[in-house]
């Protein structure tokens, strides 16, 4: 048994190297260890060292450098259309809520033939109808990478400021209250010149503090 490490994508595949071809599902297509048995009796052990989904006319490398080009087979499909795009278009994000791969087309959103998608898709007031066909559903969307997006830190940068703003205000709140308990009963112009000196030196002490929209405090 002949084992097979490396995709080859369909634009470089060479006719002349094809040895034998094997026809796969979309499930079998995106598998990264399988056994197979090519049309012409060639035994593949595929071993892939990541994960990923074989296309129709790509090709696998064997260990003798012969390729075993790979086939979309066709399967069990609804073809699903609407009179109603509004219709079409609910249904699919509710196939995606449900996870429920679809293949997207001009003409129609392909999904594998089951009784209980079949009853969202009439449910939904859309049109099913079987048939056989490759299926090539949508890839799913990549994972977002947190550490290099600049709008996630903008973001973190700003909780960190609101969270500032919290402590500040916090402070300054409790400051008032102690201040006007400390003024109880004194003439009014030493409480304000007392909250006064206290906001010029809050302000000198807040030499990290960033004064963004919405800040509420004085310059």
């Amino acid at each position: 048994m002949q084992r097979a490490t490396t995709i080859v994508r369909k634009a470089a595949v060479r006719p002349d190297a094809v040895a034998d071809e094997v026809a796969l599902d979309h499930a079998a297509r995106s598998r990264r260890r399988a056994e197979l048995t090519a049309e012409g009796g060639l035994a593949i052990r595929l071993d892939l060292d990541r994960a990923t989904t074989l296309e129709d006319g790509d090709a696998v490398r064997l260990e003798d450098g012969r390729l075993v080009r790979i086939l979309a087979a066709p399967q069990a499909l609804l073809a699903v259309t609407a009179e109603n795009p509004v219709r079409l278009t609910r249904l699919a994000w509710q196939l995606g809520s449900n996870h429920v791969q679809a293949e997207v087309t001009p003409e129609a959103l392909y999904v594998l033939d089951d009784p209980v998608v079949a009853e969202l898709i009439r449910g939904q007031g859309c049109k099913a109808t079987a048939l056989r066909r490759p299926f090539r559903p949508e890839k799913e969307a990549a994972a977002h990478d947190h550490s290099t997006c600049g709008h996630d830190h903008h973001h973190h940068d700003h909780g960190h400021e609101a969270q500032a703003h919290g402590h500040h205000d916090h402070d300054h709140h409790g400051h008032d209250h102690h201040a006007h308990d400390h003024a109880h009963g004194h003439h009014d112009h030493a409480h304000h010149d007392h909250g006064h000196s206290h906001d010029r030196k809050h302000h000198g002490d807040d030499r990290g503090h960033v004064h963004g929209p919405g800040c509420q405090h004085g310059h």
